[in-house]
């Protein structure tokens, strides 16, 4: 579970980062799913800290999807009331 936390981990950040809109939704979903795989992960003592690295770019990646999804929106509503 820890190694699948970590995949899961780096492609939401790799979503957060290169996309917005829907796929920035598919990356904070794929955030979720890392970070409790990362939880369950954590007790197993022997990939201890694979599935900590997991979790810890699991919830950057949250972070920075939700953050970029809001900015976007923000943008567009913008755009709305100035025209």
């Amino acid at each position: 579970m820890g190694i699948a936390s970590l995949v899961l981990g780096i492609i939401s950040l790799v979503i957060g980062v290169f996309s917005s809109g829907l796929l920035g939704w598919l990356g904070a979903i794929l955030a979720v799913v890392g970070i409790v795989l990362g939880a369950l992960g954590r007790k197993d003592p022997e990939k201890k800290g694979m599935a900590t690295a997991g979790m810890i770019c699991s919830i950057v990646g949250l972070v920075l999807c939700l953050i970029l999804y809001l900015a976007c929106a923000a943008c567009i509503g913008g755009l709305a009331a100035a025209s």
